[in-house]
């Protein structure tokens, strides 16, 4: 996959204190990896931390739920939908 091949869709990070939150959603050539074309992660964790907090990804080319180090596959319900379940389950003094 070439950089030229990529559109970001979506990038934002946001910082609070200790913690962040990371959006990135990217338009990818549709792939057997990436059947969607979206490439995404939404990760909420600590600066220097080497879990997660919470994390949504399809980095490997699966559908996954981190939570801490524990990792759930998951069904994807679209880009969007996923995203709005990942906001509700941050907590209240963290917003994207």
């Amino acid at each position: 996959m070439d950089d030229v091949d990529v559109e970001v869709i979506r990038d934002r990070r946001r910082d609070f204190g200790d913690e962040i939150v990371r959006i990135r959603v990217l338009r990818v050539p549709e792939s057997q990896k990436f059947p969607e074309g979206i490439k995404y992660a939404f990760h909420y964790g600590r600066k220097n931390g080497d879990d997660p907090i919470r994390r949504y990804d399809n980095h490997h080319g699966v559908h996954e739920r981190h939570v801490g180090s524990n990792t759930e596959e998951i069904d994807f319900p679209g880009v969007e939908t996923l995203l709005r379940k990942f906001i509700t389950e941050l907590p209240d003094h963290v917003s994207p």
